[in-house]
């Protein structure tokens, strides 16, 4: 699989199948929520699953799969939330190219604020560690950095509120009330990635009901995301996420056109959702 959609200004790295799902889930609604939850949308337990495609032309391409999970672990003290998600290339495809990613954070269990994150991948002959700890004592998040054969690149950066990770804004977004959104309406995305924060938009599309492959509708949430022009995309919303239009907030379709074809990540499976519906 080739790497496809780093596309926020990651000259060294396009991502893989992981990275761009999350950069178009991870919304930061800083003028609706203002990082307030009243009620999360996932519990310890919870995995879904996804199947990554990759289009050029008419040929779409069935090459890897995703999933993210919630455990429950202690950490420094604190009761949080261990966010996971692995991502992965068939082994028929890793000869064309190969993807090993994995992602990690832990969350504070009532405000999802992140004290540290982990991002661990390896993609065709690329490899990257990113390492983030969020010290709320002192307003500083400690960076650890290494690509390719390069040492680790250490630093700091200034903690502001309402600042997440990219696996803590997924699972903050999916917790977020969008009842009171307009049609048309944008929000603003804040998020760290790779010791850079990025402030992007969504647009709010309304709702939309969606059939995946297996022939399965979802009632959803739609929105466009606006993603700045790098190295694959063309800096125009180009992509599209489906989010179920109910108490999970379950992202069921995420769509990307980039310069060379589209990619899309389709639900497949979830366990242990918090609600029923």
């Amino acid at each position: 699989m080739v790497e496809m959609l780093q596309g926020i200004r990651f000259a060294e790295a396009p991502s893989g199948i992981i990275l761009w799902w999350i950069i178009l889930t991870g919304v930061h609604f800083d003028g609706h929520a203002q990082c307030r939850i009243d009620d999360k949308a996932f519990e310890t337990g919870e995995i879904i699953r996804y199947d990554a495609y990759y289009n050029w032309g008419m040929i779409w391409l069935h090459a890897g799969e995703v999933e993210f999970s919630v455990t429950a672990k202690n950490y420094g003290g604190h009761s949080v939330y261990h966010l996971y998600a692995f991502g992965t290339t068939y082994k028929s495809y890793d000869w064309i190219f190969k993807v090993r990613e994995k992602y990690q954070s832990y969350v504070d269990r009532e405000t999802l604020a992140p004290f540290w994150y982990e991002r661990d991948v390896t993609e065709g002959s690329y490899t990257a560690f990113e390492e983030y700890t969020f010290d709320y004592a002192h307003s500083l998040i400690h960076t650890c950095v290494r690509k390719r054969q390069n040492p680790g690149v250490t630093g700091t950066l200034p903690l502001t509120s309402c600042l997440f990770d990219v696996m803590s804004a997924v699972y903050y977004f999916r917790s977020v009330d969008v009842s009171r959104c307009r049609v048309g309406e944008e929000i603003p995305i804040r998020t760290i990635l790779d010791s850079e924060v990025y402030h992007l938009h969504v647009r709010y599309l309304g709702k939309e009901e969606v059939t995946t492959r297996d022939r399965k509708t979802y009632k959803c949430i739609k929105f466009a995301v606006k993603l700045v022009e790098g190295t694959l995309f063309k800096g125009n919303e180009d992509a599209v996420i489906w989010v179920t239009d109910d108490g999970n907030k379950v992202p069921v379709i995420v769509e990307a056109q980039i310069l060379v074809g589209s990619v899309k990540a389709i639900l497949t499976g979830t366990q242990g959702l918090k609600h029923s519906e």
